[in-house]
């Protein structure tokens, strides 16, 4: 019996339980990345069209089987796992800062916010939201900061290249700039998104 690659890379992508690279899977499979890509993005789309509470993301150069977003309810009931505490307004800022600009130094990060950022870099890092990028070639050779996978899959990105556009700072009445946080901005560019399906 013929070996059905696509049920062999859905049983792949299933048993990792992390990000597959697709040409180690290629590898594996003895076939061209650009079948399996295919390969994967049709599953993709097979997932997609079932509507049921399996997903299958692409992150970079990678795929990863997940669960629905809409049943993270029932998963955490069932699993009895407590909610993660929500990233702080700091958290959220810090993060946005390296997202659009990394990979970029902690004194980078502290000019822009004005102020001290050595914890909120610590909690990012023990998250997997950021992660170290190397040392920059300076005098006391600094750290560089950038996001990871963990990151794009928390915000549904397929890559850095889905980053939404910031949008103009504001200036509000009492003369101080509106700025606009990481999560609003990817809250913006996803309703966008649903009005232009919409029209």
């Amino acid at each position: 019996m013929p070996l059905n690659k696509s049920a062999a890379l859905e049983a792949m992508l299933f048993a990792a339980g992390e990000p597959v690279e697709i040409d180690k899977a290629a590898s594996v499979l003895e076939i061209e990345n650009d079948e399996a890509v295919a390969l994967a993005e049709k599953l993709k789309s097979e997932y997609e069209s079932k509507n049921g509470g399996i997903r299958i993301l692409k992150l970079g150069n990678t795929y990863q089987m997940c669960s629905a977003k809409e049943y993270v309810t029932y998963i955490r009931a069932l699993l009895e796992l407590k909610k993660n505490t929500p990233l702080s307004q700091a958290a959220l800022e810090v993060l946005a800062i390296v997202a659009y600009n990394q990979p970029v130094t902690k004194a980078f990060i502290e000019q822009v916010r004005g102020v001290d950022c050595s914890g909120v870099l610590r909690s990012l890092n023990e998250k997997e939201l950021i992660e170290e990028r190397g040392r920059l070639d300076l005098p006391g050779k600094p750290l560089l900061y950038g996001t990871t996978n963990n990151f794009l899959r928390c915000f549904t990105l397929n890559s850095l290249d889905d980053l939404p556009e910031l949008p103009e700072k504001e200036i509000v009445e009492d003369g101080s700039e509106n700025q606009i946080t990481l999560n609003e901005a990817v809250e913006s560019n996803t309703s966008d998104k649903e009005d232009t399906q919409n029209d």
